[in-house]
């Protein structure tokens, strides 16, 4: 049963309190006391982004290492339970979540979930490859590549209680996310000495987002709502682009936070990353990535990631939230051949500031947007797209 007696206010206000005492208490905490005594010993990432910017492929780049414990955006159980809220106004309950999931604390899932359940409960449960392995499910061994089709076959009436043992014996616990939109709702997290966080901020030329987002518009629509403060009410068509404007101000408010005069917790503990790079280099981005993680790069996950990234086309509507095997750099210009100028321009226009401090060309007419030499990725030039490493030194100094 789903706490039919709760409100979705109520329902809020409870979990808005329960956020309060948890943030009193963590700031009540040291470095010597117990909850952060293993912190050194884990690793906690979270893939920072917006939909349709590929983070459904980086989110698999993670899953399938044998060292992680992954799961795909376990917010969206916030979103659709409060689904009148606006996302500043729901930042909070993700951020608990999100802490709790970190420390393997799944209880926190008590206020979305039925009181009997399954993993397949979960949202997206089928693409963690440690939800498919022992100890939740014999479907794969932990070094094996998992495929979401056979273990939703296999996997799908396992204990959910199994998902705390599951996450508690992996070295890296790994979550995408894609409800928050500022860096300074995460400062908590990056403060709190129980935990040992990173952040991967991923972002991607916004033409392209348009494009694939346009891909999956029904599927989108109530996420839509919530992001315009809507009261509920779900939007599919968006002819102003105002949820792709909201994304870029959210990628810029986040970036410019992390690299113009960052807080010290900060330091080595932020890393952007362009889907652009991913397609072009994928091996070379993957082992920086890895890195700054502290994972290494086996044998059978870069045969993986090049046939995953090195199929045939862009993609089809059909695996619009799937990782498929594809030309990667195909998937990234597609919206060159696609996207009528028109729209071009109006995305130009509304994300000029994101274009400018991302490192993306803008195009002037329908010749350069067809002119597939015209290089639309600018150089990394930037000193702060450098500074992630924990070994560089303080920006600005």
């Amino acid at each position: 049963m789903r706490l039919p007696h709760f409100s979705g206010a109520l329902l809020l206000s409870l979990l808005i309190a329960q956020t309060c005492i948890l943030v009193f208490l963590v700031s009540r905490q040291t470095p010597s006391s117990p909850a952060g005594a293993g912190s050194k010993e884990h690793v906690h990432v979270l893939v920072l982004s917006s939909w349709r910017s590929g983070s459904s492929f980086v989110g698999q780049l993670f899953s399938q290492h044998p060292d992680v414990f992954y799961l795909m955006e376990p917010a969206w159980h916030v979103w659709n339970a409060l689904s009148q809220g606006s996302a500043p106004m729901l930042h909070m309950a993700v951020r608990d979540l999100v802490r709790s999931v970190f420390l393997c604390d799944m209880d926190v899932f008590d206020a979305y979930l039925p009181w009997r359940r399954n993993i397949s409960d979960l949202f997206q449960w089928a693409v963690s490859r440690a939800l498919c392995s022992p100890p939740v499910c014999n479907a794969f061994a932990r070094r094996s590549i998992s495929s979401e089709e056979v273990c939703k076959s296999l996997c799908a009436t396992r204990p959910f209680s199994l998902a705390r043992e599951s996450c508690s014996s992996y070295s890296h616990v790994v979550l995408k996310e894609v409800r928050f939109f500022n860096l300074q709702v995460l400062y908590p997290l990056l403060s709190d000495p129980a935990l040992n966080l990173r952040i991967v901020h991923l972002v991607r030329d916004p033409r392209a987002v348009l494009r694939s987002r346009e891909q999956a518009a029904k599927a989108l629509a109530r996420d839509n709502g919530i992001v315009l403060g809507t009261n509920g009410t779900w939007v599919e068509a968006d002819p102003r682009l105002r949820v792709v404007n909201e994304v870029c101000r959210s990628h810029v408010r986040i970036a410019e936070a992390a690299l113009h005069k960052p807080p010290p917790f900060l330091k080595g503990r932020y890393r952007l990353v362009r889907y652009e790079d991913l397609a072009r280099d994928p091996l070379t981005e993957i082992r920086e990535l890895y890195a700054f993680t502290g994972l290494n790069l086996t044998r059978r996950l870069q045969a993986w990631i090049h046939n995953i990234t090195h199929g045939s086309g862009p993609g089809t509507r059909h695996e619009a939230f799937k990782t498929s095997s594809r030309d990667a750099l195909s998937v990234s210009q597609a919206w060159r051949h696609s996207l009528p100028f028109a729209k071009i321009q109006q995305v130009q226009k509304l994300c000029a500031g994101a274009l400018q401090l991302l490192g993306y060309r803008p195009v002037h007419s329908e010749l350069e947007q067809r002119d597939l030499s015209l290089d639309l990725l600018l150089p990394r030039g930037m000193d702060s797209f450098k500074w992630a490493s924990s070994t560089d030194a303080e920006p600005g100094s």
